[in-house]
C-alpha cells in the first residue's frame, strides 16, 4: 500500500447542497455556494466531496425523486455550474462524487409519464407494474418505507405500480436489460464530465424478487424500521442478483479510470451481509457504508465488536468506510453525544483513526447538533407522516452555520432559509479562530493521516483496555486509546508521545507503560 489511493487514504465529505451555502440569496444552498466554500474544505484537508442529489426533481423527497439523470436542478445551478465546481475542486485536489438514485425515478420523469399512458407504452416495462390481486387490492404485502402499501393503483390502466418509498417515486424494474443499459450510459456520461464516482442510493434494494413473493413478518430482534413496517424486506430488497449490477458497474468504472469509485448506501443490519457487497474485494463496490456501526450505541462494548467483525469478514483487498451519520440519521452530536463536546471530540477521533475511509457529513467538523424544526417548517416526507415513533430528517439537514450572525453566513441578510437554522453558537468562524476547537481537532487529525502512513493504511489491531475503554494499534507506529465511559481509566501498555489528544492541553505528553484517561477522553500516540 505504498502508492497513495485518494479514496482509500483520504477523507470524504458529504455536502447537502441545499443547506451548504446560498450564493444568490434565495434561501436555498446551491452549487455556486459549494464553489465559494471550497477553500474551507481544502483547508480542512478533504480529498473528495459527495454531493447529495443534484438532478432536476419535483422534490417530493428532496432530490431523491429524479426527473432527469443528465442535468442539474435549476435552484441548484446548471450543468455549467457543476462543470465549474468539478474544475474548481480539481484545482484544490478535491474530487467530486454525485449521488445516483437507481432504485426509482420521479413520477414526473419522462419515462414514467410515458409509461403510465398505456399498458403497451414504450417505457412501461421499465417500471414494476402488476395486475391487482383477486380481491382488487395490491399484488402482494410489500410495505413502503414511507408508510402504507408499496403499491399505487393507476386507475386509467388498471394496474398497480411499485414504490418502496414515496408514491411519487415509482421503482424501476432492474430485471429489464434496457434499464441496466441506460444506467451504464448514465455512468459513462458523467464520467466523461469529470465526475470521480458515485454514492449509490438504496444500493441494497434496487433488484426485487422476480416472483414478487410476500415479505415475512418482522421479528422482535429485527431492525426498528422493519418492526415499524411489520415485515422484513426479504423479497422487496436484498436480492442476490443486485451483485451482478455492481460487478458490471465496477468493470465500467475501472475501464474508464482505475481511480473512479463506487460507494454504496448498503443499509443492512449485519456485517456478514455488508461484506458481500465487496464481492471478491476488487470486483463490486469500492466502499460499502457500515450502518451496523452507525446505528450502534456509542460505547466500546457495542462499537469495537462491529469493527472487529468488519476486519474479520471483509475480503482481503476490500477497504472499510466509516461515518458517524448522514442526511437520513439524527446528527451524531445529538444521537451519540447528547451535546457533550467531550463525546463529540471522542467520536471524531474514533472516526479519523480507524482503518478505512472516513466520511464527514457537513457540519460534523464543528460538532453541529440536530436542530429543532417547528411543525410549520417540516418538509421531509417522513416528518410529514406525523408519526411519533419515527423521527423526521429535517433536523439533520439544516443550513451550515458559517458564522454566528443571524443569516449564519449561509444566505443574504433577512432571507429565510429553506429550513430553519440550528444553534448558531456552534459555527465555523468562531471555531476557525480557536486553535482548541473541535474544528481544529478534526483538521489536525486529517493532517496527521496525510503525513503518517500508518494512520491512513496501517493494519488495525485491538489492544487490551479496561471496561469502557477501547485501544488499538494502527500499523507499527500509532496507538489509539479512547475512554467511552464516565469513569477515569488507565489503559495499560501504552508507550510513546501523545501527538493529538481530545484535550489539546495533553499534546506532546509522554506515556510510559500506560496512559490515564478522564471520562470521554482520547489520545493518539506515536511510538
Amino acid at each position: 500500500m505504498s502508492e497513495r489511493v485518494w479514496w482509500r487514504d483520504g477523507v470524504l465529505y458529504q455536502v447537502y447542497p441545499r443547506s451548504f451555502a446560498d450564493s444568490d440569496g434565495d434561501g436555498i444552498g446551491d452549487l455556486q455556494g459549494v464553489i465559494d466554500r471550497l477553500d474551507h474544505l481544502a483547508w480542512l484537508g478533504v480529498d473528495g466531496i459527495w454531493l447529495n442529489p443534484t438532478f432536476p426533481s419535483p422534490n417530493a423527497d428532496w432530490g431523491f425523486d429524479v426527473a432527469d439523470y443528465r442535468d442539474v436542478d435549476p435552484p441548484l445551478g446548471s450543468l455549467e455550474t457543476l462543470d465549474a465546481l468539478i474544475a474548481a475542486a480539481g484545482e484544490r485536489d478535491i474530487r467530486v462524487l454525485l449521488d445516483l438514485v437507481p432504485n426509482h425515478t420521479s413520477d414526473e420523469h419522462p419515462w414514467f409519464v410515458e409509461a403510465r399512458g398505456a399498458r403497451d407504452a414504450p417505457h412501461r416495462d421499465w417500471y414494476v407494474w402488476r395486475d391487482p390481486a383477486p380481491d382488487g387490492g395490491p399484488p402482494n404485502n410489500w410495505k413502503s418505507i414511507f408508510g402504507g402499501s408499496a403499491w399505487e393503483l393507476d386507475e386509467p390502466t388498471g394496474q398497480y405500480y411499485l414504490h418502496l418509498f414515496h408514491a411519487k417515486q415509482p421503482d424501476l424494474d432492474w430485471w429489464n436489460d434496457a434499464v441496466r443499459a441506460e444506467f451504464e450510459d448514465i455512468l459513462g456520461w458523467w464520467y466523461d464530465r469529470g465526475i470521480a464516482g458515485f454514492r449509490i442510493d438504496v444500493a441494497h434494494g434496487i433488484v426485487k424478487d422476480r416472483e414478487l413473493r410476500d415479505n415475512p413478518e418482522a421479528r422482535e430482534d429485527d431492525a426498528r424500521i422493519h418492526r415499524w413496517m411489520g415485515q422484513r424486506p426479504e423479497f422487496s430488497m436484498m436480492r442476490p442478483e443486485v451483485h451482478d449490477v455492481f460487478r458490471r458497474w465496477r468493470e465500467i468504472s475501472s475501464a474508464r479510470d482505475p481511480e473512479r469509485v463506487l460507494v454504496g448506501e448498503t443499509v443492512v443490519h449485519d456485517v456478514e451481509t455488508l461484506a458481500t457487497f465487496y464481492g471478491s474485494g476488487v470486483d463490486e463496490l469500492h466502499l460499502a457504508f457500515n450502518f451496523v456501526f452507525v446505528h450502534a450505541e456509542f460505547s466500546a462494548a457495542t462499537l469495537a465488536p462491529v469493527v472487529a467483525k468488519t476486519e474479520e469478514l471483509l475480503p482481503e483487498q476490500a477497504w472499510p468506510v466509516w461515518t458517524l451519520g448522514n442526511h437520513d440519521v439524527t446528527r451524531f452530536p445529538t444521537r451519540w453525544a447528547d451535546g457533550d463536546e467531550r463525546r463529540v471530540r471522542l467520536a471524531l477521533m474514533l472516526l479519523l483513526t480507524l482503518r478505512g475511509t472516513p466520511v464527514l457529513y457537513y457540519g460534523d467538523e464543528i460538532g453541529m447538533t440536530e436542530a429543532e424544526i417547528p411543525e410549520d417548517r417540516v418538509v421531509d416526507p417522513v416528518g410529514l407522516l406525523r408519526d411519533p415513533t419515527r423521527a423526521g430528517r429535517d433536523g439533520a439537514r439544516t443550513p451550515m452555520p458559517w458564522t454566528g450572525e443571524p443569516d449564519a453566513g449561509f444566505t443574504a441578510a433577512g432571507v429565510e432559509p429553506w429550513l430553519p437554522f440550528g444553534d448558531l453558537r456552534v459555527n465555523v468562524a468562531d471555531q476557525r479562530a480557536d486553535p482548541g476547537s473541535v474544528l481544529h481537532l478534526v483538521r489536525d487529525l486529517i493532517g496527521m493521516r496525510r503525513i503518517v502512513p500508518d494512520l491512513a493504511t496501517g493494519a488495525y489491531a485491538p489492544l487490551s483496555a479496561p471496561e469502557g475503554a477501547w485501544a488499538f494499534r494502527r500499523g507499527e507506529r500509532i496507538a489509539v486509546a479512547l475512554n467511552l465511559s464516565d469513569a477515569e481509566v488507565t489503559v495499560p501498555g501504552m508507550r510513546g508521545r501523545i501527538e493529538i489528544a481530545t484535550d489539546r492541553g495533553r499534546n506532546g505528553e509522554a506515556a510510559e507503560g500506560g496512559v490515564a484517561l478522564g471520562p470521554w477522553e482520547g489520545v493518539v500516540l506515536v511510538t
